[in-house]
């Protein structure tokens, strides 16, 4: 008989920023293993064309314009949700913004340390606050069980010079996995926080193209090569199932052996 716990087949992935980069390649995994899944973003154009993609797995697809950073955006998208699946078992908390230059800290604005905490952290925050209330809900009504997990960074374990605003946010982000992952354990529900290193996504396209830069970087990458989206999917796929369903308050460091080298 074949090992069936990595089989979705029944479950709702709700994916924050999966119409491209990292949250698309967790959420094209969640697909192919047979989830339904829900995408918020907010460009049109991507979420079409992520929605199109994924589609072709033969799972129902929804895509939800939605600014994270927005509490009453995020209620709403939430429910509408709700209203069109019926349930959420996993919630990725994978939006977010970089700084989008390199300031010295000194020279921050307050306008720039609040851009990117809108995003990062509140955002997360109040994600993660829909969805517990939701899977809390649910287990007090006899079906325990669900998923939290934040996209955070190397930034969150290694001192990222000019970019203390995304460290900061990126180090909230895997203290608040773990305070609820202890909080929520009762309901059955696990939170676990995903560290990905140097990855090639539309956010780190100026970066991966500049030749000093690759010349500094990828020599420390073991594997020699920068990470895709596509090396997301099976984690996302593992906490979405019932084989993760002991192991919570993690945080997995998915870099390529960058951090060890």
């Amino acid at each position: 008989m074949a090992y069936q716990p990595f089989n979705l087949a029944g479950k709702v992935a709700l994916i924050t920023g999966g119409n491209g980069g990292i949250g698309l390649g967790m959420a094209d995994a969640c697909a192919q293993a047979g989830a339904d899944v829900v995408i918020w973003g907010t460009n049109p154009a991507k979420n079409a064309a992520a929605r199109a993609s994924l589609a072709a797995h033969g799972t129902r697809i929804l895509t939800l314009e939605c600014d994270v950073g927005d509490e009453a955006a995020v209620e709403a998208a939430f429910a509408e949700s709700l209203r069109v699946m019926g349930r959420i078992d996993g919630c990725f908390a994978n939006a977010g913004i970089s700084s989008g230059k390199q300031t010295p800290f000194p020279e921050f604005t307050t306008e720039d340390w609040h851009r990117v905490l809108r995003v990062n952290l509140d955002g997360a925050f109040y994600t993660f606050r829909a969805a517990a209330r939701h899977m809390k809900a649910r287990a007090e009504a006899g079906d325990k069980g669900g998923c939290l997990v934040g996209t955070a960074s190397l930034a969150a374990i290694e001192g990222a010079a000019r970019n203390e605003h995304y460290a900061a946010t990126k180090g909230g982000l895997v203290s608040m996995i773990k305070a609820l992952a202890v909080e929520l354990a009762r309901y059955g529900v696990t939170a676990n926080s995903i560290l990905p290193g140097w990855i090639e996504t539309d956010m780190t396209a100026k970066s991966v193209a500049n030749p000093k830069f690759a010349g500094n970087v990828l020599p420390r990458v073991p594997m020699r090569r920068w990470g895709t989206p596509e090396d997301f999917g099976g984690i996302a796929v593992y906490l979405m199932s019932s084989a993760s369903r002991f192991h919570t308050g993690d945080s997995f460091l998915i870099d390529g052996g960058y951090a060890l080298f």
